[in-house]
C-alpha cells in the first residue's frame, strides 16, 4: 500500500480519535468501510482524516450525528442549504442558552436560600424548595 492510505489505527491516531469512534462512524455510514483484502488490513484513504475531523468539529459545534450526515450529504456547492441548517442549529443553541441561564438563576437563588438558613437546621432548604415547588 502507498503512504496515502492508513490502517484504522493510524487513521484514528491521525484524526485524534480512538478506533471505536471510527467503527461507530462506519456503522452510522458517516465513514465508508473500505473492503478488506484477502490477507491483511483495510486501508483508508488519507481524505478520511479530514472527514473524521469534520465530524468531530461539527459535534463540538453542537450538531448531532444525524445533522452531520445531512451536512456531509449536501457537501460543497450547497452553501445556502448548509447555512439554513446552521441557522436552525444556532437558534436551538440560543434557546438552550436561555434555558440554561434560567436554570442557573433558579439554582443560584436556591443556593442563596440554603446558605441563608440556619446552619443547625436539620432540613435542607434547597431540597425542601425543590420538593414543594409546583412548577
Amino acid at each position: 500500500m502507498t503512504s496515502t492510505t492508513f490502517t484504522i489505527g493510524k487513521l484514528a491516531a491521525e484524526a485524534k480519535v480512538n478506533v471505536e469512534t471510527i467503527r461507530y462512524y462506519q456503522r452510522l455510514k458517516l465513514v465508508i468501510e473500505p473492503p478488506k483484502p484477502a490477507q491483511g488490513y483495510r486501508h483508508y484513504p488519507a481524505e478520511y482524516i479530514l472527514r473524521v475531523r469534520f465530524i468531530k468539529r461539527a459535534q463540538q459545534l453542537g450538531f448531532t450525528l444525524k445533522e452531520i450526515q445531512e451536512l456531509l450529504e449536501l457537501g460543497d456547492g450547497h452553501c445556502q442549504q448548509v447555512q439554513q441548517l446552521a441557522q436552525i442549529k444556532l437558534k436551538k443553541i440560543e434557546e438552550r442558552m436561555t434555558d440554561l441561564n434560567a436554570m442557573h438563576g433558579a439554582l443560584d437563588s436556591l443556593l442563596a436560600q440554603c446558605q441563608a438558613s440556619e446552619t443547625g437546621d436539620t432540613r435542607c432548604a434547597l431540597i425542601e424548595t425543590i420538593t414543594t415547588n409546583k412548577n
